[in-house]
């Protein structure tokens, strides 16, 4: 028996931030151009600020690919800033799977259009996904938009509670030295400090409701059906190799954006991923400025500053006598408005720009571009590696930790910057990273990842297979086992064209 465009259609549904709602988005097109039908589900909140940012017509979909808004719970709020992440992830917990429930159900009973047969679930927010989808008997998906190490890292976690590392027993932990123990039973992973692990876990409080919420997300990484990361098998081949012992079947696709240059003109690649408004006009500012001469500086979509730090930052960009590119976003600086002292500005006004918010991977090619001061989010490490361009790491939360300890000793990319943000050691880090030999050294390093990440996301390579392979193993073939009962099934596609053979029982 011969059948025709048999489509699974999936719905993806992001963690509500800037960061995993671009990862998600760029999974969704992926799996778009090889003939899934998608739904994308943003929440409501964050759907007002892509209209406002992105233009009204912007997230009209096309053919197979459409976006849907589910409430997230909390009330509305000033759309030009980020929601606090404790509240979100709580709201997460409490009111999302009512009406994730009555969308699969609307989306299940519209006429012409083919039933929902995958969920593919940010996996920091599993739960209610799961149990949706197991009210309907479809599969989960999870997908992680952070590194696989970081990943190996979080599911470190109930151990370090059962070794009773963490919590931790009081707040000198923080600063006595306790966090500099190496952690040697970590497969994959060698010579990492309890300081390096995610972020997260550096809690004194058990009762902690984000701490709580981590963990049993953590519990929920062994129940999906498949899991997708956004590596590549070269970057994290140890760790990778360690989580498929530990995980249902890993596929390590990306980095997304070079798999995304593969496809020939997409209409959802053209529309951008920001939900503040991009400013363009940064790149005038950088024609100007000669070859690999300028530091790019930006904290991501959800770290916060100090007024200090901030100062600290800019005065040390100043003292370098360097030209720079500052995204300073309006909520940059905890509890209030970002404002750099009138003199910093004046000192920097020839050869400092600032803007609110720009289209980062573009910069970062730039061939202007020669440093990045980064907050080691995996996005911003992923395209700086993909830019070749090489960092300056300042971690602040979540996984960072970790994208910075392989940024700057497994990969040699980066140098990281102390916590306690000081002038003086920013001038000089940024002049080592821009003139220094250990830049140069890292500038070297950072050309042969580039190169390794190309040839992952070549239409022969490693990232390129395992996306064939997930689409082929996962979104097919148990779509057709699901709904006809096929013994055996091969899918072939070109060029979103899918043709589907498949041999009854």
């Amino acid at each position: 028996m011969t059948s025709r465009n048999n489509v699974p259609h999936v719905v993806c549904l992001p963690f509500p931030v800037q960061s995993h709602i671009k990862g998600m988005r760029q999974l969704a097109q992926l799996l778009h151009h090889r003939g899934v039908h998608v739904t994308f589900v943003n929440t409501e909140f964050n759907h007002k600020r892509f209209l406002k940012s992105l233009g009204p017509n912007s997230l009209d979909g096309v053919p197979g690919f459409r976006f849907e808004t589910i409430p997230d719970g909390l009330q509305n709020s000033d759309e030009d800033t980020q929601q606090d992440i404790m509240l979100l992830a709580e709201a997460i917990r409490k009111n999302f799977l009512a009406p994730f429930r009555d969308l699969l159900a609307k989306l299940n009973h519209t006429a012409g259009d083919a039933p929902v047969t995958h969920i593919v679930a940010d996996g920091w927010m599993s739960a209610f996904p799961m149990e949706a989808a197991e009210e309907i008997g479809i599969p989960v998906v999870l997908f992680f938009t952070i590194s696989a190490c970081s990943l190996m890292g979080y599911i470190q976690f109930p151990a370090l509670v059962e070794k009773g590392l963490v919590p931790l027993k009081d707040a000198s932990c923080l600063t006595n030295g306790f966090l500099d123990k190496v952690i040697d039973w970590i497969p994959g992973m060698k010579g990492i400090r309890l300081w390096d692990l995610p972020k997260d876990m550096r809690v004194t409080n058990p009762n902690d409701k984000y701490w709580k919420y981590c963990l049993e997300a953590i519990q929920r990484f062994v129940k999906g059906s498949a899991v997708v990361v956004h590596s590549f098998d070269a970057l994290e081949k140890d760790v990778l190799d360690a989580l498929s012992s530990l995980l249902p079947v890993v596929y390590a696709i990306g980095p997304l954006q070079l798999l995304l240059n593969q496809m020939p003109e997409h209409p959802l690649h053209t529309t951008g991923y920001g939900l503040w408004k991009e400013e363009t006009e940064c790149f005038k500012w950088l024609n100007s400025k000669s070859l690999n001469s300028v530091v790019y500086v930006n904290f991501g979509s959800l770290a916060f500053v100090t007024p200090e730090q901030l100062v600290e930052f800019g005065w040390g960009l100043a003292n370098s006598k360097l030209p720079f590119i500052w995204v300073i976003r309006p909520d940059l600086v905890v509890g209030e408005s970002v404002i750099l002292p009138p003199e910093l500005v004046a000192e920097t006004k020839e050869r400092g720009l600032i803007a609110s918010w720009c289209p980062q991977e573009q910069v970062l090619e730039h061939p202007s571009v020669g440093g990045f001061l980064t907050h080691s989010g995996w996005n911003s490490t992923v395209e700086s590696l993909c830019a070749g361009v090489p960092m300056l790491c300042w971690p602040c939360s979540n996984d960072q930790p970790t994208n910075c300890c392989y940024a700057c000793k497994e990969w040699g990319v980066g140098m990281e910057i102390s916590n306690d943000v000081k002038r003086d050691e920013v001038e000089k880090l940024v002049k080592e990273l821009m003139e220094g030999e250990k830049g140069k050294k890292m500038k070297n390093k950072v050309m042969e990842w580039k190169k390794l990440a190309e040839a992952a996301a070549s239409p022969h390579g490693s990232s390129s297979a395992n996306l064939h392979n997930f689409v082929n193993q996962v979104c097919y073939i148990s779509y057709l086992h699901m709904i006809n009962g096929y013994k055996s099934t091969f899918v072939t596609f070109q060029e979103g064209h899918v043709e589907t053979f498949c041999f009854k029982n």
